[in-house]
């Protein structure tokens, strides 16, 4: 991975907000950087945009870089409805689009998403068309959530909440955050963790996704069909996996995911697997995250 830009660590995003829809307001981090196609990254489930300062921070050397918070999310507005696959894949394009992405009629981006950004990603790469150069899925998107967990929506939803040991303050909170991989554990990454939480005046932490906004994006997921979606796609896919169950139940749904984008005509989808790594591979594992990116957005080796 040494072709790879070195990590920027004086880039620093500025902060935006694009109107979408009745007024609401959707948040992005522009990270700056030059060069077409740009890259819009998409956070998962109870995450913000910047859980994505790792892969950010390399990509912004060779390429202009968004990272967006999804409706409901970090600093995004949270209303009652538009948790469906039409009003997020317009809200991704909304992104694109008011950060300058997409300014010019010939202009192209890269959708990377992670966890549930990546079922986002897949719905607004569909609806974007030869607008989008390249979709990545960073362990998500290739699917169905039910059969992956091995539980209903129901089941899902009571697992969201957090220990209360967990929750008790700000420290213990992200000490249980570093606790994942110490190695990993930095400014960036504490800076990622306090945004999903808010310091209430007692001293616990609260997550600072709205509880409705979790459930609708939870129901959405659950609702996700991966064959149909990934078939809308005319952008080349690549998937970037954490299992390495090839044989097992995440493998045959990816490749059965390929498989149905080749009999339609399309290119298979690409695939790279890290075994030991957790989900959260733009910290376990920037470099290949950015690589893979980079290699969708068309960064030849020789450029890095």
């Amino acid at each position: 991975m040494d072709l790879v830009p070195s990590q920027d660590a004086a880039a620093a995003p500025e902060g935006y907000v694009v109107t979408v829809g009745a007024g609401y307001r959707i948040h992005f981090l522009d990270w700056g950087g030059s060069g077409r196609p740009g890259v819009l990254l998409v956070h998962g489930l109870a995450n913000t945009a910047w859980v994505w300062t790792p892969v950010a921070r390399r990509i912004c050397n060779v390429r202009a870089v968004v990272a967006m918070d999804l409706r409901g999310h970090g600093l995004s507005d949270a209303p009652t409805e538009g948790y469906d696959p039409v009003t997020l894949a317009e809200d991704v394009t909304a992104a694109a689009e008011g950060s300058g992405l997409l300014a010019e009629g010939d202009d192209r981006v890269v959708l990377a998403g992670h966890g549930f950004g990546a079922i986002v990603a897949v719905w607004a790469a569909a609806v974007l068309a030869d607008r989008c150069a390249g979709l990545v899925l960073v362990d998500g998107g290739w699917e169905g959530l039910e059969t992956a967990s091995g539980m209903d929506v129901e089941e899902f939803l009571r697992g969201l909440d957090e220990p209360p040991e967990v929750m008790r303050s700000m420290t213990a909170f992200l000490a249980d955050r570093a606790a994942f991989d110490p190695t990993s554990w930095d400014a960036d990454q504490e800076h990622a963790a306090r945004a999903t939480v808010v310091e209430t005046n007692a001293g616990r932490v609260v997550p600072s996704t709205r509880p409705h906004a979790a459930e609708a994006s939870v129901r959405a997921m659950f609702d996700y069909d991966p064959v149909d979606a990934l078939v809308r796609v005319e952008a080349p896919v690549v998937a970037l996996s954490t299992a390495d169950d090839e044989a097992g139940s995440r493998g045959k749904a990816l490749a059965t995911a390929s498989t149905a984008r080749v009999t339609a005509g399309l290119g298979a989808i690409a695939v790279t697997r890290f075994d030991r790594a957790g989900h959260n591979l733009m910290r376990y594992r920037p470099d290949a995250v950015s690589a893979a990116i980079l290699a969708v957005a068309g960064v030849a080796e020789r450029q890095r």
